[in-house]
């Protein structure tokens, strides 16, 4: 019996949603094939008429993350009471919510280190969707691009050191000073 029409893609999409959780998690390094095929449960001998190799999951993972954290961060600004639309953004992405479940925030703490190392063709992905993620932000702002590179760099720093100690004051006081220097920021530019 043949599988309905579109079952090949939503299970393509059970895969890449259980490698970004995956990757957000743990990053890419120790994350293996049967791990994520197991996540998305299915077997690992699938993978290979899904994708041609693991970096090619990782690039299109990539995408899909980035594009998930935008919509939240879309839906933030949308929400924006008393504060403007960016500042909304700032307090969501530095939230201790977004602390403490990396395996549905944002990728780039997560992936930034490791990226770094990876081949040529995850790096060209990894790029461009860091340059959506800082286009989101200088146009949500209404700040140069040079501006929005600096503010990305404060909220993902700042998340990936909070994430990082082990003391929950020390990293609740890195999210309060986060915010604090992000907003200046982009008070600065206006």
């Amino acid at each position: 019996m043949p599988y309905p029409e579109g079952h090949k893609l939503k299970v393509r999409g059970r895969i890449i949603e259980s490698a970004a959780k995956a990757f957000r998690a743990n990053g890419i390094r120790d994350i293996s094939v049967p791990f994520i095929m197991k996540g998305a449960g299915l077997t690992h001998g699938g993978f290979y008429a899904h994708f041609s190799n693991k970096d090619q999951l990782i690039s299109e993972t990539c995408h899909y993350a980035v594009s998930d954290t935008l919509s939240l961060l879309q839906k933030a600004a949308e929400q924006a009471r008393g504060e403007s639309r960016v500042e909304t953004v700032i307090h969501y992405y530095l939230s201790k919510e977004h602390r403490d479940h990396m395996e549905i925030g944002c990728i780039f703490p997560a992936l930034s280190s490791e990226v770094a190392r990876a081949s040529q063709a995850i790096r060209r992905v990894y790029t461009s969707e860091l340059q959506r993620m800082i286009d989101f932000l200088s146009e949500l702002a209404d700040i140069d691009t040079a501006t929005g590179s600096a503010l990305l760099g404060i909220l993902v720093g700042t998340l990936l050191l909070a994430r990082s100690v082990d003391d929950p004051l020390l990293s609740d006081s890195l999210l309060a000073a986060g915010k604090q220097q992000a907003i200046r920021l982009v008070q600065a530019k206006h």
